[in-house]
């Protein structure tokens, strides 16, 4: 019960310092809401390009062109062969007959269907082929190499050297994008231990007063800790409110999609309180931490 009573005392406390230095406080949270907004756009960002960038990866598709002399039993073995290897979704394997890709063709197109639509099986110059997905876009290349050896494969093509460059783009973006998310935190604690520094050597007569009457280093550290907290709290409720409608009115205006219909944004709806969720982690984390380096440093409890 005791600890509880304390708590309680510091908490209380801890409110009548945010409003009884209101201006200092009004500061702290200006500048916690300013940096929250930015790591909010930095984070939903993050994430969408993540996510286009797996949607990308999950639609490269490995096409092996077979033989043209090839039999039916050939081909059955062959589904053996691929689905044998390394890195292969196994359920993503699937075999596309020749006629079948040629009435697609048709379908798709006035002069195909004119050139196409007498061609018998034996004529048609087009190949079966086996669609391919791979479990690790980066070991793709190895993949397409292992498939070529096999025999009764003709030419195997995935669009390679294009993969590769998106590969290696789309990793960059996420290390620079991590790397803004981490940095603009870093930032944020920054500002709050210098604000709550301000508002510390202005009460400095308090504390003395406090440690005269034998209060300890951690009834000290306490109120300071949870006025960081409130701050943090206070400064990321209007980064939550934009972050909740800005997103969802962006994902309505443009349909979903950015541009072209490969670039989906992510749903909002569990997504934006996730988001949230965050935003009120880092302000709380990032506004106790911020207040426990200012009074570490520079009162030297």
């Amino acid at each position: 019960m005791k600890a509880f009573r304390i708590l309680g005392r510091n908490v209380r406390d801890s409110f009548k310092s945010v409003f009884r230095n209101f201006s200092l406080s009004l500061a702290s949270i200006s500048c916690i809401t300013i940096t929250l907004i930015v790591v909010a756009v930095s984070i939903v960002l993050t994430l969408n390009v993540n996510n286009f960038t797996s949607l990308i990866e999950k639609d490269v598709t490995i096409v092996a062109f077979l033989k043209t002399d090839i039999t039916e039993e050939e081909i059955d073995k062959l589904y053996d062969e691929i689905i044998a290897l390394d890195n292969i979704e196994k359920e993503n394997v699937v075999f596309k007959d020749k006629m079948d890709i040629s009435k697609e063709m048709m379908a798709e197109s006035e002069t195909f269907r004119s050139i196409m639509q007498n061609w018998s099986r034996e004529e048609s110059p087009i190949q079966d082929t086996y669609q391919i997905k791979v479990t690790d876009i980066n070991l793709i290349h190895k993949t397409a190499d292992d498939l070529r050896k096999i025999d009764n494969i003709d030419v195997v093509k995935y669009g390679e050297g294009m993969v590769e460059e998106l590969v290696k783009v789309f990793d960059v973006i996420r290390k620079v994008s991590i790397a803004i998310v981490v940095s603009l935190i870093l930032v944020t604690a920054f500002l709050i231990a210098n604000t709550i520094k301000i508002a510390i050597m202005s009460r400095k007569k308090e504390i003395e007063i406090m440690r005269l009457v034998g209060a300890s280093n951690i009834n000290i550290k306490l109120p300071f800790m949870f006025e960081g907290l409130i701050l943090g709290i206070l400064g990321s409720i209007i980064p939550i409110i934009i972050t909740v409608y800005g997103y969802t009115a962006l994902y309505n205006h443009f349909d979903g999609q950015l541009f072209t219909q490969f670039i989906k944004l992510i749903h909002p709806g569990a997504f934006i309180y996730l988001v949230s969720l965050v935003l009120l982690a880092i302000g709380m984390i990032v506004g106790m931490f911020g207040s426990y380096r200012a009074v570490r440093k520079y009162l030297k409890i």
